[in-house]
């Protein structure tokens, strides 16, 4: 875009993903290795700046979660994409261009 090389910015939000898990009871965000291959549940979590879901896949590794729990995942996963999308805007001259959302999308 910057060179005219397109018109409009290809991609029409930023995207990030992230993981979250329940390890020795607490929801923990952005887990080491070390800290999920003893988790208890493992989520990823892929969103868009537009706070749309592109991916949620979680599994209990243990014991089954609550909606308790899965509510304090999401919930800590929305903050770390929130985190990375901004650090994304910071570093990209030439932010995606949102498009008219259509009405089968909503």
């Amino acid at each position: 875009v910057q060179r005219g090389v397109v018109a409009v910015h290809p991609l029409t939000a930023f995207c990030a993903a992230v993981s979250v898990g329940v390890v020795d009871g607490t929801p923990v965000l952005d887990l080491p290795y070390v800290e999920d291959a003893r988790a208890g549940v493992d989520m990823n979590l892929v969103m868009t700046s537009e706070g749309r879901f592109v991916e949620v896949q979680g599994t209990a590794e243990g014991a089954a979660f609550t909606r308790a729990e899965l509510d304090e995942m999401l919930g800590l996963g929305e903050k770390g994409v929130a985190e990375i999308i901004e650090l994304q805007r910071q570093m990209v001259a030439v932010p995606p261009a949102p498009r008219p959302v259509a009405p089968t999308d909503r």
